[in-house]
């Protein structure tokens, strides 16, 4: 039994759903077929079913790098191989809007979890099966997405530049982010997308977007969407 998420091989699915929230992992297995709680430890919460008759997992990774890098070895550990980032994250683009999705096909490394793994040079890639798989999901079900990369950080109010001594620097570093097209911040799919790609696995990632930089405007917009394009992704990725 893995010592954090409290779960052992052959209780999981080979594809996962990773939320932050543990509830809103139970929102994602009410949509599953035969959905079982597998663990509940710490933020780790972990539902086992089905969906159009393929094995899924969802298992919540409580906010973070960390704690993402935590949940991901130790769910390979017990079988999974592809991980899809299911959660919320802010607008970077002006062109992204509240309730809109993003299919992040890559991650900036701005967090300290995955240069523990490898040098900073080795990109955080979205693998292409899943990302493939978001697209097409995201086409069939009629949902507004948008594909682009995603800036994974450490630190959520880093968003209001003002709150911090280096006020100025901060500010400069989004506007950065903008110039260089970046869609969405969030605070995991670097170090998750980093991982897969070290170790062979797949990793993709969905993301509902609940406002501007540093603007909450709805903390539920779009995650319905979100996770009806992830469990449509799954039910894809299992027919190829």
């Amino acid at each position: 039994m893995e010592y954090h998420i409290r779960v052992k091989p052959g209780e999981v699915a080979r594809y996962v759903l990773l939320p932050g929230d543990p509830a809103r992992a139970e929102l994602m297995a009410k949509r599953f077929d035969e959905a079982k709680e597998i663990a509940f430890n710490r933020e780790f919460r972990t539902f086992t079913g089905k969906v159009g008759g393929t094995p899924i997992s969802v298992t919540s990774t409580g906010i973070g790098c960390p704690s993402a890098a935590i949940a991901v070895e130790e769910l390979a550990k017990c079988g999974a191989d592809t991980f899809i980032r299911v959660g919320t994250a802010g607008a970077v683009s002006p062109k992204v809007k509240t309730g809109e999705l993003v299919i992040a096909n890559a991650a900036v490394r701005e967090e300290g979890t995955s240069p523990q793994y490898v040098p900073l040079g080795y990109p955080a890639v979205a693998n292409l099966e899943v990302t493939n798989a978001l697209i097409e999901a995201g086409r069939r079900l009629s949902v507004k997405h948008h594909v682009g990369p995603s800036v994974s950080k450490d630190s959520f109010y880093s968003e209001e530049p003002e709150r911090a001594p280096l006020a100025e620097e901060s500010a400069q570093r989004w506007k950065v982010w903008q110039r260089a097209r970046v869609l969405a911040t969030e605070m995991e799919c670097s170090t998750i997308y980093t991982l897969c790609g070290i170790n062979g696995w797949r990793g993709g990632g969905v993301l509902a977007i609940i406002g501007p930089i540093g603007k909450i405007v709805d903390p539920h917009a779009g995650i319905d969407k979100a996770i009806d394009v992830a469990i449509e992704a799954v039910k894809i990725l299992a027919k190829r």
